[in-house]
């Protein structure tokens, strides 16, 4: 597992200060692994989800830092989203 994976959980963990998240969703960051987050919290895994959500390390960063918004990140082009549209919406939540 990388090092931004890692900070990455304790990051998100961090920001949903023990709440879960009502679904499934995976941050799939470009060369350096997955993120699972679900009703248990933030941990790194490539379990299946409702929803993927892809970028790359810097774009992650920024979203994660509160610098990027997650749907501006995804009208640019920077952040895909595959599956449950619906589910990434409510995870802007958490991120933000």
């Amino acid at each position: 597992m990388s090092d931004v994976v890692t900070e990455a959980v304790a990051a998100l963990n961090a920001k949903m200060d023990g709440a879960g998240f009502d679904g499934s969703a995976k941050f799939d960051i470009e060369g350096e692994g997955s993120i699972i987050i679900d009703a248990d919290g933030a941990r790194a895994g490539d379990d299946e989800a409702d929803v993927t959500l892809s970028a790359d390390t810097e774009t992650f960063k920024s979203i994660l830092d509160g610098e990027l918004n997650p749907t501006a990140a995804f009208m640019t082009g920077k952040l895909t989203v595959d599956g449950d549209m619906g589910m990434a919406m409510k995870l802007s939540g958490v991120l933000a």
